[in-house]
């Protein structure tokens, strides 16, 4: 065998054996990341949501890699349903060696327009959902003394974020400072835990928030993608590559990391965005 085939081989044998969760997976970077999972060699996948015609899609899309997948019906904000995710994984497969918490709510509300409805529907899927689901994953990680991963999917926003986002931006920095604890207190186990601040991000989801919220037409994802550096937005599988490199030996010792993980560098200023005449000195003026 060569060089090269066998470096191939281990990069597509990089979850052999490994049971994983991966949340929001029905749709989106979600289950793209249950696919890669699958393409690179995982034993089984639990994939979770709402919709059940399209759970039973994606993992007819994961069996076809020869993955064992099963889908469970659920709602984050339901607390019961996130402790089924965790024990229907455990029943069905006998243990868990990732979980990747792909989930979010992302409603609109400014500070004057947010009901405590949804701040609540915020807070709950979006930080309170994140922490059970660890807690029983991480408990099964301890009792079968598995050197576990999880990552979470987080947002820029939670460094401030829009003034639409006035409880999604709080509910996402809560998920950042939970990882760091949480990391903290169980590296004795060696079970690492990681996060990437997600940008602007193409999935359906973010179709239909803007359509819903911001009169998004037809071609709003091409005005989109010709206003920012790199003239296309975060897709899916950048997402999925990122989070198997989280899960993945290839991350090291890292824990407690959050990753900005965007096109545009937190605390830029307006008038320098995406704009090459910046690099030229005679702007600067005497």
């Amino acid at each position: 065998m060569t060089k090269k085939n066998i470096i191939k081989e281990n990069f597509y044998s990089q979850f052999k054996d490994k049971i994983i969760v991966v949340t929001g997976s029905t749709q989106g970077s979600g289950a793209e990341t249950a696919k890669l999972l699958a393409s690179r060699g995982a034993k089984g996948i639990t994939i979770c949501g709402r919709n059940e015609k399209k759970g039973k899609q994606v993992k007819a899309e994961i069996e076809s890699f020869g993955t064992e997948c099963i889908f469970v019906k659920a709602d984050l904000e339901n607390l019961k349903d996130c402790k089924k995710i965790i024990s229907q994984t455990d029943k069905k497969f006998g243990t868990i060696n990732s979980l990747i918490n792909s989930a979010a709510y992302t409603g609109r509300g400014t500070i004057l327009s947010t009901t405590p409805k949804e701040y609540e529907r915020m807070f709950n899927v979006n930080t309170r959902a994140p922490f059970f689901l660890m807690q029983d994953v991480i408990k099964i990680m301890i009792r079968d003394k598995i050197k576990g991963t999880i990552a979470h999917v987080l947002s820029v926003a939670a460094y401030s974020g829009m003034p639409f986002l006035a409880a999604y931006s709080p509910s996402k920095a809560a998920l950042g400072i939970m990882i760091k604890n949480i990391a903290n207190a169980v590296s004795g186990h060696q079970i690492r835990i990681n996060g990437i601040n997600l940008g602007w991000t193409d999935t359906p989801a973010e179709h239909e928030v803007q359509k819903k919220y911001h009169n998004g037409k037809k071609d709003w994802l091409k005005k989109a993608e010709n206003k920012v550096p790199f003239k296309r937005l975060n897709k899916p599988i950048d997402v999925a590559r990122m989070l198997a490199f989280l899960c993945s030996e290839e991350s090291g010792l890292m824990t407690g990391s959050l990753i900005d993980y965007d096109q545009t560098v937190v605390g830029w200023h307006s008038y320098s965005a995406y704009d090459t005449n910046i690099l030229d000195d005679s702007l600067l003026g005497e």
